[in-house]
C-alpha cells in the first residue's frame, strides 16, 4: 500500500489533546474547526496522511496542510490566517475631519447631517460616511429631549421620596400614597368598527375618529401593596381634588399616618386645600422637586392603565370611559402588585450628572 513520504513525528502536548477532544465533539464547533482538530488526533495516533484523509473523508492535501501547522505552530496554528484584506483608502486624517465635522459644525440650510450632505462635504462616498459613524457612535439624525429640575431644593426632596420608597414606614402605623390626577383623558370613537387581528395581521382600526369628551382621574397608589384609591371627575379644579381627599380620608383606616407625594401643581396647593390638611393632622406632604413628576410612581401607574385600557378602547360616551376605568382599578385591587423601586438617591443624582 502507498504510504507517501515518511512524514516528521506529529506529538501532542496533554493540555492539547483535552482541547483538541472538546472541539472535535462541542456539537457548537464550527465544521471547519472540528475537522483540523479530527485531523490532528488521527495524526497523533500515528497515521500517515493517507490514511487519516480515508478515515475522515477529506483529501490529502488538507490532511497535510493542517499536520504541518500543527507540528510547526503547535494548536495556535490550526486558527485561519488574518488576511491582508483590500487595501486602505480613507485615511486616519479624513477621519477625524468627518468626526470633527460632524460634532462641531452645521450644513447650511438644514438642521442636522445625513450621510449624503457629509459625503459631498468631505469628498467621500455616502457608504464611509455611514461607517466612520457607526464605529465612533455618531448619530446626526436623531434627537433626544431632556428637562433638568431647578427647583433649589432638589436634592433634599429626591433623599426624602426615595427614603419613603425603600425605607417605607410600619404598614401598622402609616401609609405611603402617591397621589396625581391624570387629566383630560379622552372618550375616543373610531368613525368604523375595528377589524379583528387574523394570522399575519395585526387589529386595524382607522386613523381617524369621533371625540365624546373628556374626565380627569384622581388617584391614589399605596406602594405597599399596589392597591389604588380612584374616582372620576368631569373637571378638573381644588373642588374635585377635596372630594378625592375626602375619599382618601374615608377609606384609610384612622389609626394609620398618611404620607402623601404629590407634584407641584396648584390645585394640591390651594388655599382650601391647604386649611383641608390643617384640619387633617396625620397627613404628611412630600412635594416631588419641579419638573421631576417622574419621581411619582402613580406616572408609573397611569402609563399601565392608558397601555392596557384607555389607548385602544372604544369609548362612545364619557360615561363608558369613566366605568371602565372604574372596572381596570376594581380588577387591579383584587390582584395588587406594587411597583418595586431600586433605585437610591446617589444612583439618581449620578444618572443625572452622567446626562450632563
Amino acid at each position: 500500500m502507498r504510504t507517501g513520504r515518511p512524514k516528521k513525528a506529529l506529538k501532542l502536548k496533554s493540555e492539547d489533546q483535552e482541547k483538541l477532544e472538546l472541539i472535535a465533539r462541542r456539537p457548537k464547533t464550527s465544521q471547519r474547526s472540528a475537522n483540523r482538530a479530527r485531523i490532528v488526533l488521527a495524526c497523533a495516533r500515528g497515521l500517515n496522511n493517507l490514511e487519516v484523509a480515508g478515515e475522515l473523508k477529506l483529501s490529502v492535501s488538507m490532511v497535510g496542510k493542517w499536520r504541518r501547522r500543527y507540528v510547526a505552530e503547535g494548536i495556535q496554528g490550526l486558527g485561519d490566517a488574518p488576511r491582508s484584506g483590500a487595501p486602505r483608502q480613507i485615511t486616519d486624517r479624513q477621519v477625524e475631519a468627518v468626526i470633527t465635522k460632524t460634532l462641531e459644525e452645521k450644513p447650511k440650510h438644514v438642521t442636522q447631517w445625513s450621510t449624503r450632505l457629509m459625503a459631498g462635504e468631505m469628498g467621500l462616498s455616502h457608504n464611509a460616511i455611514k461607517r466612520i459613524w457607526q464605529t465612533f457612535g455618531l448619530q446626526p439624525h436623531r434627537q433626544e429631549s431632556f428637562k433638568l429640575s431647578t427647583d433649589p431644593f432638589f436634592t433634599e426632596k429626591v433623599r426624602d421620596i426615595v427614603g419613603l420608597y425603600l425605607n417605607p414606614p410600619e404598614q401598622t402605623r402609616a401609609i405611603v400614597l402617591c397621589v396625581d390626577e391624570k387629566s383630560q383623558v379622552q372618550a375616543l370613537d373610531r368613525t368604523q368598527p375595528i377589524l379583528p387581528m387574523k394570522p399575519g395581521q395585526p387589529e386595524r382600526r382607522t386613523h381617524d375618529y369621533y371625540r365624546h369628551g373628556t374626565t380627569s382621574l384622581f388617584a391614589a397608589l399605596d406602594i405597599a401593596t399596589g392597591k389604588v384609591i380612584g374616582r372620576c371627575h368631569r373637571r378638573h379644579r381644588h373642588q374635585e381634588f377635596l372630594r378625592f381627599l375626602d375619599q382618601i380620608e374615608g377609606e384609610v383606616p384612622a389609626e394609620l399616618e398618611i404620607h402623601l407625594v404629590l407634584d407641584n401643581y396648584g390645585t394640591h396647593k390651594a388655599p382650601k386645600v391647604q386649611r383641608w390638611f390643617t384640619k387633617h393632622p396625620r397627613y404628611r406632604l412630600h412635594f416631588t422637586p419641579t419638573s421631576a413628576s417622574w419621581l411619582n410612581q402613580i406616572e408609573r401607574w397611569f402609563a399601565k392603565i392608558t397601555d392596557q385600557r384607555i389607548r385602544r378602547g372604544v369609548f362612545q360616551a364619557v360615561k363608558e370611559l369613566e366605568t371602565a376605568i372604574l372596572d381596570y382599578i376594581k380588577n387591579n385591587n383584587e390582584e395588587p402588585k406594587p411597583f418595586i423601586w431600586t433605585a437610591t438617591a446617589d444612583m439618581i443624582f449620578a444618572k443625572i450628572t452622567a446626562t450632563l
